[in-house]
């Protein structure tokens, strides 16, 4: 019997993972992506594996967002401007920052996260992924004791859901990571946690694809989700090919929307704007960091590299453009130097800006297009997006197969929560 044709309409780590779990499987798939394989929030996040960590519908952080909107060394930025889709998402948001629905979020994201770390750690060995993947953990780092009072919080939430964070002296820290300053009062060290290259891991995986039989078309971009009635049909592209497949997975991040509108249903995806700054320190220098961090009250990673530091991070809600801030930039590598040393010493290589797709309760969307035949949707990851996407793959190769062994976490992703 010949297998499905699926077709999976972008090529970053979601779209990537979903191709290569089901050309493992023997289906007939093509990656269609209009730019290049990784070219957009995949490219340049922080590259952290961050299993566990607590979803952005904190109980309160409405309250945080409103004081801090005009403040540009906000972690969570709201520019001031009339955006009436951002004002409507903005009010599910503030819905869904409570205890019941942010208790909901994390466990989903919790149990996600089990099952995404053996992935993770399975690829890599199987697939001989050149990635640079670290499988060491990270460390959360704190300047001020309110932010150490959250963390203690965070910590016990992770350890309900069958994580072991623990908590460290601002001694313990600068111990195992000399680059940080006196000035920090504690952290914690989160072990199951791992790092590496992003862009990479994706090129890797994609290589891996291929080798298993999915074909990837690059350069041109899918222009309609085709159908007959409920039944999926194919895709149309910009050049007028048509592709025909009996399942059409939307792995498009914060551009779903455009896709999904047809068929009367309107993704509740907002973009999260993130940057990074990759510095390269020179000899002349303290040493640079070893292991990767965050800190804490800025929310901007350190993550230690191949020849170089990435430090990114931030959140901000400016729509759909990839303008670099230089403000923003500079936030980043502001924050960092009042962690660490040595950032005088450091020389800037590459900046970057991209656009994740954040949804209201935190979690991602994956699943059937309710009332159509053969469409799924993959996206919504917000800052989770390398995080979860081997779970998110593993998740579509069983609705792609029909297969009744669920995972347990399927139902809380569903597209029809938000109906």
């Amino acid at each position: 019997m010949t297998k499905e044709r699926v077709v999976v309409v972008g090529g970053g780590v979601i779209g990537i993972c979903c191709s290569y779990f089901l050309a493992k499987r023997g289906f007939r798939v093509t990656l269609i992506e209009r730019n290049e394989i990784g070219s957009g929030a995949s490219f340049g996040n922080a590259g952290s594996v961050a299993v566990g960590h607590t979803p952005i519908n904190k109980p309160g952080r409405v309250l945080e967002a409103a004081r801090e909107m005009l403040n540009p060394r906000s972690p969570f930025r709201i520019p001031l401007r009339w955006n009436p889709g951002l004002i409507k998402w903005l009010w599910k948001y503030r819905s869904h920052c409570n205890k019941e629905s942010f208790e909901r979020s994390a466990n989903a994201l919790s149990s996600l996260g089990h099952a995404t770390l053996d992935l993770f750690d399975s690829l890599v060995d199987q697939e001989n992924l050149k990635c640079g993947y670290r499988r060491e953990g990270f460390f959360e780092v704190c300047l001020t004791n309110n932010a150490l009072e959250h963390m203690n919080s965070d910590v016990r939430t992770m350890v309900r859901y069958g994580y072991s964070p623990a908590m460290m002296s601002a001694g313990e820290l600068r111990e195992v990571e000399p680059a940080l300053k006196e000035t920090i009062l504690g952290g914690a060290y989160f072990p199951q946690g791992a790092t590496c290259d992003p862009f990479r891991f994706v090129l890797e995986m994609a290589k891996s694809s291929e080798k298993s039989g999915a074909r990837i078309i690059l350069g041109n971009e899918v222009t309609e989700v085709l159908s007959q009635d409920t039944k999926i049909t194919g895709v149309l592209l910009d050049t007028g090919e048509k592709i025909e497949a009996d399942t059409v997975i939307l792995t498009t991040g914060s551009y779903s929307q455009r896709l999904t509108r047809k068929f009367g249903f309107q993704l509740p995806i907002q973009p999260g704007k993130g940057y990074h700054r990759d510095v390269r320190f020179s000899s002349e220098g303290p040493p640079p960091p070893t292991h990767t961090f965050v800190m804490s009250e800025t929310s901007v990673y350190c993550s230690p590299m191949s020849g170089f530091t990435r430090f990114a991070g931030t959140i901000e809600f400016s729509g759909m453009n990839h303008d670099l801030n230089k403000e923003r930039l500079d936030y980043v590598t502001n924050s960092a130097a009042e962690y660490m040393s040595g950032l005088e010493y450091s020389e800037v290589i590459s900046e970057w800006t991209g656009l994740r797709p954040c949804t209201p309760d935190g979690v991602p969307c994956v699943g059937p297009v309710p009332g159509h035949s053969g469409l799924l949707v993959a996206t919504g990851h917000a800052t989770l997006g390398l995080t979860l996407a081997p779970i998110t793959g593993k998740i579509i190769e069983q609705y792609v197969l029909g297969s009744s062994e669920e995972f347990p976490q399927m139902e809380a992703l569903k597209l029809d929560r938000f109906l």
